[in-house]
């Protein structure tokens, strides 16, 4: 195995969130292999996320404070007006940071660009010859659906490989007439040595509590179940700027007595370890993590199918159940099957335990070592 200087530029070193955690897991799986990692990001994070006391890679940020875009703001005299000058010399500076160290890295090095506006200034920067691969996170239709969109065409466009994390997301990617794409899913975050005893009433839910979550649709679901399932809990883990909100919903649909709302936790596999089922209501996922620790948990899932990542993970029928996106009736049902059959509940927590482990760290690192190797020939 080639030992390789392995640098993830990213908007944040420890941002609180999804990427953050799978950033800081490959770059700890892949420093325990031998490799050395620096993780590079952009700006600060606005809510940080703790790598311990000490990490087995480097970090460095470019900026004290969050810079703006380069696609904003919008100035009245475009890139004559000073003040975008300014920027644009600021950025260029930290861009030059950025090949300092690209340039100093040994033959076999490579660079791993996980979020588009980070390759902003990895555009800017000298990559001194050293293969990039950029990553989105995020399934193809939801980025469809934003200004990344646009981003990632004009950007990714000639990087080494554009990584997304499904099959199906490579193909429309490469629908759009990028001939560059590929994809590697998230390796398992954890293997706990046993799975939940799947005995206590409770449905669990984490994850922030925003729009994109779903949780207001997950009320809905829960004043349709709660109803045929009398004892059960719904035990909402999370924070978010939806909270308040949330909170007056459940309360105007009479289900204060039957859903508890836990806050953010740091022990997501103590939470699931108390759980029977969990729930993800979703509008749109990229290939989430909370779903592949329910699973390892031994938690049968049931989720709407947002996603091709949802859809990757969870076999539906198998080890889990899928609802149509947004379809509040049928993802009621799933979770009354579930709080109905202890049977089903553990034949399907079991059969999770097993299936996931096709994303296992060690199969997925491996996954990760190939495309290298690929790359340098």
């Amino acid at each position: 195995m080639t030992q390789r200087e392995i640098f993830f530029v990213a908007n944040e070193v420890n941002e609180l969130g999804g990427v953050g955690r799978w950033q800081e897991q490959m770059a700890r799986l892949l420093s325990e292999r031998g490799h050395r990692v620096r993780i590079i990001g952009i700006a600060p994070p606005e809510v940080p996320m703790d790598l311990g006391a000490r990490p087995p890679y480097e970090t460095l940020t470019l900026y004290e404070r969050r810079p703006p875009g380069r696609h904003r703001p919008h100035f009245p005299l475009g890139r004559l007006h000073p003040a975008a000058r300014i920027q644009e010399a600021d950025r260029r500076a930290a861009a030059e940071r950025l090949s300092s160290v690209f340039r100093a890295a040994r033959p076999g090095a490579v660079i791993i660009v996980t979020q588009v506006w980070a390759m902003e200034w990895v555009a800017l920067a000298d990559t001194a010859g050293h293969p990039v691969i950029g990553m989105s996170h995020e399934s193809f239709a939801a980025s469809r659906r934003s200004s990344r969109f646009g981003r990632v065409r004009r950007y990714y466009r000639d990087v080494d490989r554009l990584l997304v994390l499904t099959q199906e997301d490579a193909d429309l990617w490469t629908g759009e007439g990028l001939n560059n794409v590929g994809f590697l899913p998230n390796p398992l975050p954890v293997t706990p040595s046993a799975p939940s005893p799947r005995t206590e009433k409770v449905v669990a839910s984490i994850g922030r509590l925003s729009h994109a979550k779903g949780v207001d649709l997950l009320l809905d679901v829960w004043a349709e179940a709660a109803p045929r399932q009398p004892g059960w809990i719904l035990r909402v883990y999370g924070a978010g700027e939806h909270e308040a909100a949330l909170r007056r919903q459940c309360t105007d649909l009479g289900l204060d007595d039957s859903v508890e709302w836990a806050g953010q936790t740091d022990n997501v596999i103590g939470a699931l370890g108390r759980s029977s089922v969990f729930v993800q209501s979703s509008r749109g996922e990229g290939f989430p993590l909370v779903l592949l620790e329910a699973m390892a948990c031994g938690v049968p899932c049931v989720a709407f199918d947002c996603s091709p990542g949802v859809r990757e993970i969870v076999r539906n029928g198998e080890d889990g159940l899928l609802a149509r996106h947004g379809d509040v009736s049928e993802l009621a049902c799933h979770l009354v099957r579930l709080m109905a059959d202890e049977n089903l509940r553990d034949a399907m927590g079991e059969r999770a335990r097993e299936n996931v482990l096709r994303f296992a760290p060690d199969v997925i690192t491996r996954r990760w070592e190939e495309l290298f190797d690929f790359l340098e020939r």
